[in-house]
């Protein structure tokens, strides 16, 4: 019986390394996607955000694509679990038009705080879908992250309409993509994986673009673009691959529920980058807001590097 525990105590140490790295790379990723988003902020009035999102996955797609033959080869194209992978594109596309659009009409900070509420919905998803438990130290510090993001944001949806729904679509979006992304985290690799999300992503963006055209809505209206707004989605749909190609890694190292509160890293960057850009400059409540944030972060990081005693 003693012969065992040493076993058990490395195989524990082992465990927990993963879910650090899965953090790891979470956190990269979420703040690989804040500075797209500051980049995709300065087309906003220029181009609809159906019409970028489209734009975005394309590249990105193109890219991706020869990437997997460099790496793998033709063998390597292939689609797994394909109802699985067609709602990772669904709902990735859904995430995507949200906030594209939300950062089109309200300040950077706000719509990224405002989707916060994904880790509550990676949890209950998690719950429901993959049966999974959520460990006491990620609710604690999921629930204080969150009263820092109200700090930050100070939500009045009186005020900000119906564009306060859009980031709470990014929320469902991603939570969602989250949780399908665990399901088939074995199925390929990771950059098949992300290639299938992207050129799956394309026709749902594209009826979406197509159905905003065609609606009479004039901020929808699709035109042909400037070649400077062609060159920032070029260098977001770099950028944004990759991230997502880090948050897809960090769910294959650790469950979405234990994950999804690294989310919160974007709003110290959207903070920072909406102070060096867009001169939105935050309030003493909203820095204490950023600060719970970053203290969650860290002790959900600490805690999750701890094997447990035996």
């Amino acid at each position: 019986m003693a012969a065992d525990n040493p076993r058990k105590v490395q195989e524990s140490g082992r465990s927990s390394d993963h879910v650090a790295m899965g953090l790891m790379l979470a956190m990269l990723g979420f703040a690989g996607l804040s500075v797209g988003d500051a980049i995709i902020k300065s087309i906003a009035g220029a181009w609809p955000g159906t019409a970028v999102s489209l734009l975005r996955y394309v590249i990105g797609t193109a890219g991706l694509l020869v990437a997997l033959l460099i790496v793998e080869g033709k063998q390597g194209l292939r689609c797994p679990m394909p109802w699985i992978q067609l709602a990772r594109g669904v709902t990735i596309s859904l995430g995507s038009v949200c906030f594209f659009s939300a950062i089109f009409l309200m300040p950077l900070a706000d719509a990224t705080a405002i989707q916060f509420t994904s880790p509550m919905f990676a949890a209950l998803f998690s719950a429901l879908i993959l049966r999974e438990r959520m460990p006491l130290v990620a609710w604690i510090a999921t629930l204080v992250a969150f009263v820092g993001v109200l700090m930050v944001l100070r939500p009045n949806f009186a005020t900000l309409g119906w564009a306060a729904l859009l980031p709470m679509g990014t929320a469902i979006g991603m939570s969602l993509n989250m949780i399908l992304n665990r399901m088939v985290s074995q199925a390929g690799s990771a950059l098949l994986m992300q290639l299938l999300v992207s050129a799956i992503a394309i026709p749902v963006l594209a009826v979406a673009t197509a159905f905003g055209h065609f609606s009479g809505i004039e901020a929808l209206h699709v035109t042909v673009p400037d070649w400077t707004i062609v060159a920032r989605i070029a260098v977001v749909a770099c950028t944004a691959t990759v991230a997502l190609m880090l948050i897809y890694l960090a769910t294959t190292k650790a469950s979405a529920a234990v994950t999804a509160p690294m989310t919160y890293v974007q709003i110290l960057v959207a903070l920072g980058l909406g102070m060096l850009f867009y001169q939105d400059y935050p309030d003493p409540l909203a820095l204490g807001g950023a600060a719970l944030i970053i203290a969650a972060g860290l002790w959900l990081w600490s805690r999750q590097r701890v094997p447990p005693a035996r």
